[in-house]
């Protein structure tokens, strides 16, 4: 029996939303549609933002705390609702589920790693689809720097990962001229570096803390791991079929 590619999809707010107020559950049923049609020859885990936004859609939180404190809470009001969300569509689609909540300071801990990989292992051998967020709760890094793109990369390290793809609301990376003449023109290949750093204009996404920068930083953990990343515009319809077909123009970091 020929072993399934291993693929991390770490989802944006700002694609789960489809850059609007509100999740999109059209988006959802989009992801669950290809993981679907690829379940004979991918297994996947995915690293999913969009708790905070979710918990907009229902309360308006009154606090005289910090901003860091409030998302936090929104996050904790949030995320039950965002992992049903999931539940509910994927179930239609002949799929399951299961919510896993971590913090960078697991990644730290040889006995927390380790719990991780064999905890993931289980519910994927026995066709679980683990959907992991940043434990907000107990840590900010993720509400105030990366969303979520460097807890995908620490992820699809340590669980030694086939593919890492992160899907975000550009058609890849555009290069820099392309995008200060106005018309974006996606590098569609990436080997040296350091010659990409020079490229990324740097912009934070409406929904989302992270921008273009945290996606570099993020496939920078992946490529010490030797696992490719691939940088693909989420918004579209089949957007991971398209990519492994060559339809779409997205970024490939090898």
């Amino acid at each position: 029996m020929q072993k399934k590619k291993r693929i991390l999809l770490k989802i944006g707010s700002n694609t789960l939303t489809k850059e609007t107020d509100n999740i999109s559950r059209g988006k959802i049923e989009d992801i669950a549609n290809q993981i679907a049609e690829l379940k004979d020859t991918c297994e996947f885990i995915i690293v999913s933002s969009g708790a905070i936004a979710v918990a907009k859609q229902f309360v308006k939180l009154e606090s005289k705390q910090e901003d860091v404190f409030v998302k936090q809470a929104l996050a904790s009001i949030g995320q039950p609702h965002l992992i049903r969300i999931y539940q509910e569509i994927f179930r239609e689609y002949g799929l399951l589920t299961s919510q896993c909540l971590l913090s960078y300071s697991d990644f730290e801990k040889k006995k927390s790693r380790s719990n991780i990989v064999n905890t993931i292992n289980v519910l994927v051998n026995n066709n679980y689809i683990p959907i992991i967020n940043e434990n907000d709760t107990v840590a900010t890094d993720e509400i105030k720097f990366g969303d979520n793109d460097k807890l995908g990369a620490l992820t699809a390290s340590l669980l030694e990962v086939d593919l890492f793809i992160i899907a975000t609301n550009t058609n890849g990376i555009y290069t820099k001229e392309s995008m200060e003449k106005g018309t974006p023109k996606t590098i569609q290949e990436v080997v040296d570096f350091k010659a990409l750093e020079k490229q990324v204009v740097n912009s934070k996404s409406s929904h989302g803390s992270g921008g273009m920068q945290s996606k570099i930083e993020a496939a920078s953990l992946a490529k010490k791991a030797n696992i490719e990343t691939w940088i693909v515009n989420g918004m579209k319809d089949n957007f991971i079929i398209n990519a492994f077909e060559n339809k779409i123009p997205f970024t490939k970091i090898k």
